[in-house]
């Protein structure tokens, strides 16, 4: 860094307020991890901005000192993604989080980056709309952005890479682009929206986003389904989408991780592997479609299938899964939560679920089995004392013996979580010479390597 903290202070605090740049260690603190396992480090500086043009001043600064900067939305990252390893200004867009218009006969909204999945919703209902894209943790649009975060409804609609039509984007010498546009398609340039979403934050910080939302469904009904095995479970997933039955969300989850839920949400679910799902559609249409879901999916030998239909109960049911990882927080006092993250071809799910089990059993690790299954992705939770340097190799060892095996069958080290400092390693062996054009990308868009660096791909400045 060319100049002191105190010196860059100084520098933005004459176009932001006093009470929007601070080096307060508590806030420092505050920025200085995610909710992964990856160790903490400290920022010198952290901003509010509260407009696009504020960003944009922060990072011609940045640029002109080789100062390292890091977007932070509400650090709800699980790869180290916001961690300043190399320290430098965080750039906090907490107060970036006003929706900017709702475009009801478009589908459309335009948002700043601070803005909650939460409350975009709460927002968008008003006009019967609602925002796919459920990723559990009440993210920041930004964030998720960044990440090209999905969830538990991509199976339907989608990641968050479908939902974008437009970004506005503040490079590293301070430069202000938009990335798309309001139309649904588009033949013209090169695909920048799908090149910004899922960067994290490494070619520039997303300051509004033009976003697809979608009508809120005339019916919705959600069922728990049990089986004896997760073989079991998986198959009657596919043959349910052979089917082309219109389901919105389809979670899978062991048995181990079936208790943790019954301990953490008190309910009295039958500890067997199970599938969370949900329909969307017109209430006629759906009957018919229910009827032919139970018929398929007890030719996979189901157990037991109930349904919810009251919105109330519904949510009681979702809630349980998403609060799984918390069921097992609380359930481990004084470990770690470690989640791994792959995605694979739906027709090696079941396979690569079996292989996590087993692999799981063998290293002696604590941990269970969840899974966005519709789509192939799924996730080990762990949990970790992270003061046993075996245990930690233990997970260490896991988490790539899960990761090959995913790559060795056409999948991918992250279905959902981004790349961050975690899954760095395994970046050239998906990619391949592939990498080395985003090394490319990378050089000419961010040539002092400012924009969160060592972040997804390792480069030195030229």
């Amino acid at each position: 860094m060319n100049r002191t903290v105190e010196e860059l202070m100084e520098a933005l605090r004459e176009f932001i307020p006093e009470d929007r740049v601070t080096n307060n260690q508590t806030i420092l603190e505050q920025h200085s991890k995610d909710e992964s396992y990856h160790t903490p480090s400290l920022p010198d500086i952290v901003v509010f901005p509260t407009t696009t043009e504020e960003v944009s001043k922060v990072m011609k600064i940045a640029n002109q000192y080789k100062v390292p900067v890091v977007p932070f939305g509400r650090g709800s990252s699980l790869e180290g993604h916001v961690i300043p390893y190399d320290h430098g200004i965080t750039i906090d867009f907490s107060l970036m989080d006003k929706v900017l218009e709702v475009r009801e006969n478009d589908f459309l909204v335009k948002v700043q980056p601070g803005v909650t999945r939460s409350q975009l919703n709460k927002e968008l209902k008003k006009y019967g709309l609602f925002f796919s894209v459920d990723p559990g943790a009440d993210a920041t649009l930004g964030g998720m952005a960044a990440t090209n975060a999905s969830g538990t409804t991509s199976v339907k609609y989608g990641v968050m890479r479908d939902q974008v039509r437009d970004l506005e984007v503040v490079l590293a010498d301070g430069t202000v682009i938009h990335t798309g546009n309001l139309a649904a398609k588009s033949s013209s340039g090169y695909h920048l929206n799908g090149l910004f979403v899922g960067s994290e934050g490494t070619l520039g910080c997303i300051t509004e986003l033009t976003l697809r939302v979608y009508g809120i469904p005339e019916y919705i009904l959600a069922a728990r389904a049990t089986f004896p095995s997760i073989h079991d479970a998986v198959k009657a997933v596919v043959s349910i989408l052979q089917a082309g039955i219109p389901i919105a969300r389809v979670e899978l989850v062991d048995e181990h991780s079936i208790k943790q839920v019954n301990m953490y949400s008190e309910t009295n679910y039958k500890i067997r592997p199970t599938l969370f799902l949900e329909f969307h559609s017109n209430e006629a249409g759906l009957k018919q479609d229910v009827e032919f879901m139970k018929e398929i999916v007890a030719e996979h030998d189901c157990e037991s299938i109930e349904f919810e239909s009251d919105h109330a109960a519904r949510n009681r049911l979702w809630k349980a899964r998403h609060n799984l990882a918390y069921a097992y927080v609380h359930g481990y006092p004084g470990k770690k939560l470690m989640v791994t993250d792959v995605c694979l071809p739906i027709s090696e799910l079941a396979g690569a679920i079996e292989h996590a089990r087993s692999a799981l059993n063998s290293l002696g690790l604590t941990g269970g089995i969840l899974g966005h299954v519709g789509d192939g992705n799924f996730h080990v939770l762990l949990m970790i004392n992270m003061n046993d340097l075996d245990e930690i190799k233990r997970a260490d060892q896991l988490n790539e013996t899960i990761v090959m095996y995913a790559l060795e069958r056409g999948g991918t080290c992250t279905g959902e979580h981004g790349v961050g400092v975690g899954k760095q390693k395994y970046l050239e062996k998906e990619h391949g010479k592939a990498l080395h054009v985003m090394e490319k990308i990378k050089q000419a868009l961010d040539p002092h390597m400012i924009l969160n660096p060592n972040k997804m791909i390792k480069m030195k400045e030229k």
